[in-house]
């Protein structure tokens, strides 16, 4: 049996993480880790207690959806809630950290920052992590464990089985082809 790397595991749990996402704009989580053990995670939401953008929509200023705490801010608040030291942890964010998010994962002692997809990436940000001397890397997730599009997927199967059907494949192929899809879709390595 092969085991992911770490970096997968890590990255996974912020995928994870994101799927708690209350923002219709962009889904992103954060997993801090320090010696290999998880010590915070995040994902991007509202206050606690407060209005999400899935219930009422994001709410923008000047192109930013300001109701929202990103998730690399709202797992770096939770060590200081509970008293985790972050001073030479690592963060795994799905997605490029935002300039804000730079400033507070370099402040807050973060030595790495890993990243699964590009996403705006500032070139300031970019610079203020050299200049700290903040580890930057991309990892991409590559045993997708979490499927995060499952339902588009489910939908282009549909489409191509009623495109099939139209196109005069036997219904004993259809169901063959079906069954494939269904077995696909819910087994997991």
């Amino acid at each position: 049996m092969n085991r992911i790397s770490w970096d997968q595991y890590f990255m996974a749990q912020s995928h994870l993480l994101a799927l708690r996402s209350t923002c219709t704009r962009l889904a992103v989580g954060a997993t801090v880790v320090r010696d290999k053990r998880i010590i915070a995670g995040g994902y991007n939401g509202s206050i606690t207690g407060g209005t999400h953008c899935i219930d009422e929509g994001c709410y923008v200023i000047d192109h930013h959806c300001v109701r929202t705490i990103h998730a690399e801010m709202n797992a770096v608040i939770q060590c200081a809630k509970f008293g985790v030291p972050t001073q030479g942890s690592e963060i795994y964010v799905t997605h490029f950290p935002c300039l804000q998010c730079c400033k507070g994962i370099i402040q807050s002692g973060i030595q790495s920052v890993y990243y699964s997809k590009d996403y705006k990436n500032h070139p300031y940000a970019i610079e203020l992590f050299k200049q700290s001397g903040v580890t930057v890397a991309q990892v991409k997730l590559e045993n997708m464990i979490i499927d995060t599009k499952n339902k588009e997927k489910v939908q282009l199967i549909s489409t191509l089985i009623e495109k099939l059907s139209k196109a005069g494949v036997s219904e004993n192929e259809i169901i063959e082809l079906q069954n494939q899809a269904n077995t696909i879709f819910t087994t997991y390595n």
